[in-house]
């Protein structure tokens, strides 16, 4: 591992606080270091207080924060007195160290010390660095490895058998260093756990952590054998959807599913003993709350159940019948013959569970190449995963985005309403499939929860590759918003080409049809599925001058009413009829002024030339889309609703 130390860098830090967050950061750059909130730093440092006096402070990592992108408020500040005085108590429940610790912070906004707090006050250095770092932990989860560990590190570590986080690693931490000199030291191998580096030096705190890690790495580095990727077989987004649809029913909750066929999921699912290294446990007690206790393996959607059947058994072995069993689903898996899947309540999550999956896929491998993998027994996992402080979280209300878990595609993503579809439907939970013609639909989104992909929706393969494409990321599909379209310009019915009547077939009615059958298959293996059609105003009250779009959208409309009387009552089938949406790419100023002199009006008043006098945008559409999508309107199919102030045309 190379050190990104940079001393030039470093001299713009002047504080012991500046410095603990450039270092900080550097440790975060690694996710063969840290992943996603994981591990912790510390530093301690003098400040004068409200009283003109001078306090011993730890700065510790907050919760909620994340080492690569850690900033000063990041760290909370507790009394050293107070920590200290709690590490000299015999008993304390994690629940009241956090309580204490809070109380001991000298700003009541920071955020909640980690729970590791004592443990850094207690270490004799002013910068502690605490990683979860891949090369040392799969040394760890081998057999005999404390011996393996005191031949390659002598005595410069200190080795600690595991114990759970909280007060009690504290106190193990306290017995194992004391009457050390520990100048000699370079840090704490915690078994099963992680790496504590310490100095009163930041940069040799930090240093002392990548010394510590190469050696791991390069004696894994001899043993370690080559990936021998097995073959993908074929499976379809269907079989994907499927698998999805069980997780969900499984779970109680609608779920986000990911499927990977790289090289390191290919060669962990071609494992000769694959059923026994996924299930074995996870990598580090602190991966337990992410990923439960191990994966599934997976060759039929049936095995989502016997996983949970199996769940359920070991939370009844070790509940003391005082505990709420956590969702029964697993969290990842190896798809038989396929590759691995991650999955989460969200698409934040899924990628979150999708790299915690990767690390522990390849440091079990590299401990099968030095032995052989194993983990904690199942009464440590269960206790770190059923901890106290995990539990109390349940108890607290919260609320979570009314479609967390569910999956839109939503055509015609690059712009205007559709645009504002994608945005709105994963503003409300959802991960969102976006199509779009135009190619910068690939790049425009920068959510994890919106995947865009380019679709010419007139090409029926394109939309299966677009689909397989979607449902591999995400799972499958529940909300189906049809928006793509094509305005030619205005002509009369005599004057019309065949081309731009064809156009307008294809785009605004055939590809409709074309996407809504291709999708049915995927809703009737969704959760609450539905279809949402963005029409128009022109179907119930057409102009002069717009017979290709008119017709076509009325073919629309009625392709809409038949899908609600065929697939009641599993999808609900409903439509909105937009106008004078004025913030989309069709309207451009030069055509707005023009429309508006036309009738003798300023452009607002153009706008807003509607009953209500209200300005419509393409967000109040989508706003109502997903409305319509959700289970407020879980009584409703068939209903075709105007979105245009009220017009008196319509009404």
């Amino acid at each position: 591992m190379i050190s990104l130390w940079n001393d030039a860098e470093a001299k713009a830090f002047e504080s012991d606080l500046e410095l603990r967050v450039y270092s900080s950061r550097l440790l975060g750059k690694s996710s063969d270091l840290v992943l996603h909130g994981g591990g912790n730093t510390s530093v301690k440092s003098t400040v004068i207080n409200i009283f003109g006096e001078a306090e011993e402070i730890l700065y510790v990592k907050g919760s909620g924060w994340d080492l690569a992108t850690i900033e000063a408020p990041g760290f909370a500040p507790v009394k050293m007195e107070v920590l200290l005085k709690l590490a000299a108590l015999e008993t304390l429940s994690d629940t009241d160290m956090v309580s204490y610790q809070r109380s001991a912070m000298i700003d009541p906004g920071a955020p909640t010390p980690s729970i590791e707090a004592i443990l850094h006050a207690i270490l004799p250095f002013k910068y502690v660095d605490h990683t979860h770092a891949d090369a040392v932990v799969a040394l760890t989860n081998t057999p005999g490895s404390e011996a393996l560990i005191k031949e390659l590190y002598g005595e410069s570590i200190i080795i600690v058998p595991y114990v759970m986080p909280g007060f009690i690693l504290s106190q193990e931490i306290a017995r194992a260093i004391e009457g050390r000199d520990l100048s000699q030291i370079d840090g704490l191998i915690l078994m099963h756990h992680g790496v504590f580096s310490f100095d009163d030096s930041a940069k040799k705190s930090y240093e002392k952590m990548i010394k510590l890690v190469t050696i791991a790495e390069e004696f894994n580095a001899t043993r370690k054998q080559p990936l021998q990727p097995k073959p993908s077989s074929a499976v379809t987004p269907l079989q994907m959807a499927q698998i999805r649809s069980k997780l969900s029913k499984v779970s109680g909750n609608p779920m986000v599913a990911r499927l990977d066929r790289g090289e390191l999921s290919r060669a962990f699912m071609g494992h000769k003993e694959v059923e026994r290294i996924s299930t074995t446990g996870p990598l580090t007690p602190d991966h337990v709350i992410r990923t439960k206790k191990n994966g599934a393996v997976i060759s039929t959607p049936e095995d989502i159940e016997s996983y949970a059947a199996e769940y359920k058994a070991y939370f009844n072995r070790h509940n003391d019948g005082t505990l709420t069993m956590l969702n029964p689903a697993p969290m990842w898996g190896v798809w038989r013959d396929v590759g691995s899947l991650s999955f989460g309540s969200s698409a934040k999550e899924v990628g979150i569970i999708s790299d915690i999956k990767e690390h522990t896929m390849e440091s079990i491998l590299t401990a099968e190449s030095i032995k052989q993998y194993i983990a904690l027994p199942e009464n440590e996992i269960f206790k770190m995963e059923y901890w106290e402080l995990e539990q109390a979280k349940l108890k607290k209300s919260s609320s979570k985005p009314p479609f967390q878990g569910r999956v839109a595609l939503v055509t015609g993503a690059a712009s205007g309403i559709g645009k504002a579809c994608a945005l709105a439907f994963a503003d409300a939970g959802a991960a969102v499939i976006a199509l779009d013609i135009n190619p910068d639909i690939a790049t425009m989104f920068k959510s994890s929860a919106i995947l865009g992909i380019k679709c010419d929706l007139t090409d029926a393969d394109q939309i299966d590759r677009a689909i397989a494409e979607g449902v591999f990321t995400f799972g499958g599909i529940d909300v189906l918003v049809n928006n793509a379209g094509y305005f030619p310009e205005n002509a009369n019915i005599e004057e019309i080409d065949s081309q731009t009547w064809l156009k307008s077939m294809a785009i605004n009615l055939t590809a409709q049809q074309v996407m809504t059958t291709k999708v049915i298959p995927f809703l009737k293996e969704g959760i609450n599925p539905a279809i949402v059609f963005i029409v128009s105003k022109n179907v119930p009250a057409p102009g002069k001058g717009a017979s290709a779009y008119s017709v076509a959208k009325s073919g629309v409309a009625q392709l809409a009413r038949i899908a609600a009387l065929e697939l009641a009552p599993k999808i609900r089938v409903n439509m909105l009829h937009p106008d004078a949406v004025f913030d989309t790419g069709l309207w451009t100023q030069e055509l707005l002024e023009k429309r508006a002199h036309h009738y003798g009006m300023s452009v607002q008043e153009y706008k807003t030339r509607n009953l209500l006098q209200a300005e419509i945008t393409s967000r109040d559409v989508a706003d109502l889309a997903v409305a319509m999508a959700s289970e407020l309107f879980g009584a409703v199919t068939g209903a075709q609703v105007a979105i245009d102030g009220g017009s008196d045309r319509i009404i």
